[in-house]
């Protein structure tokens, strides 16, 4: 069972030139958990030195120092850090100056007279911080896949507009168009649903397989040895549900599937080329008609060819022996887009 981490300790740049002033705002400080980690700055060139590093989470800053004052502090800080939290600890009293620095952008204005309320007041500001981050990081994810999404869309639509053409011209008659079509686009829809079960990150290997053959109810003629855990990246999972539907598609209509003895065995493997991890699959009917190649490729078998080596960057084998179709698969599967499980 992982433990849990601890939680980070509060980086605070203090700006204070009193080395007891600085000694009872620490103290007040260790009331805060985890107790925070101070850098003190008693001068302007260390308190710039400071911001150009950007190492902490919150500055306290006096209102007075010799050579320097609070206001320069806070124009400086809103100007290379604005986003983290300014707390003046001054010892200046009067409500103008308060307002006036509110007014500027400071967080807070905390007298020294009171230091009791420090704590709470830096407590409140990193709260408020995380907050913030938390929302900016939110928002930037949110457009990230926006745009991914509006990417997705474009790509399917022209894809999809594609195969509404390249069927049409390939189809005989309207109920083949019909049936045709109609495999292919509930193919790229089965896929989609599938990446949308896992945030459109990645699809198993063998569920996007299974997820092609089931709609066929044909599930018990397939022999499949399951090799190595793969997952594989959007891209990947929509081009090999095409490519398993029109082989779904062909050996129900002329292959292993369309006699009633034929069946279909499937596995793969995780090859190393030039150190790079490839899959490997091979798709073979058995016990079916004799298939013979063709005399010219239809829009099946250029979609295979073109799925593989356009889009997954692979190569594919096609053998038409006399015990059926064998349909060798190989593309190369990037570090980003595999997992293997042994």
């Amino acid at each position: 069972m992982p433990l849990d981490h601890a939680p980070a300790r509060p980086r605070i740049l203090l700006l204070e030139d009193s080395p007891l002033d600085a000694e009872l705002i620490a103290e007040h400080l260790e009331r805060i958990s985890p107790v925070p980690e101070i850098r003190r700055a008693s001068s302007r060139a260390a308190y710039v030195k400071a911001l150009g590093e950007r190492d902490f989470d919150v500055i306290l800053a006096d209102f007075s120092l010799p050579d320097f004052d609070g206001m320069s502090a806070l124009e400086l800080a809103a100007a290379q850090v604005p986003d983290v939290p300014f707390i003046f600890v001054s010892g200046v009293l009067g409500e103008e100056v308060a307002i006036e620095s509110f007014r500027r952008g400071a967080t807070d204005y905390v007298l020294k007279q009171r230091l009791i309320r420090l704590p709470a007041a830096v407590e409140r500001a990193l709260a408020e911080a995380r907050e913030r981050t938390e929302r900016r990081r939110a928002e930037h994810q949110k457009e990230l896949l926006v745009r991914e999404l509006s990417h997705r869309v474009k790509n399917t639509m022209a894809m999809v507009m594609s195969i509404v053409r390249r069927t049409a011209r390939n189809s005989g008659t309207v109920e083949s168009y019909v049936e045709n079509l109609g495999g292919r686009l509930r193919a790229m829809a089965d896929a989609h649903a599938l990446l949308f079960e896992s945030n459109w990150t990645d699809a198993e290997l063998l569920q996007v397989l299974e997820r092609t053959i089931a709609p066929h109810g044909q599930a018990d003629r397939f022999k499949i040895n399951a090799g190595p855990v793969i997952h594989l990246d959007p891209k990947a999972a929509l081009a090999l549900s095409l490519v398993f539907n029109e082989l779904m598609t062909n050996a129900i209509k002329y292959g292993a599937l369309s006699h009633a003895d034929g069946r279909v065995a499937i596995e793969w493997t995780r090859e190393e080329v030039d150190g790079e991890p490839w899959l490997a699959l091979r798709w073979r009917e058995v016990d079916g008609p004799a298939v013979e190649q063709p005399n010219e490729d239809g829009f099946g078998t250029t979609l295979i060819q073109r799925s593989i080596r356009y889009e997954l960057r692979g190569k594919t084998v096609l053998d038409y022996g006399r015990t059926g179709l064998t349909c060798d698969i190989r593309f190369p599967l990037s570090q980003g887009d595999e997992n293997i499980i042994s």
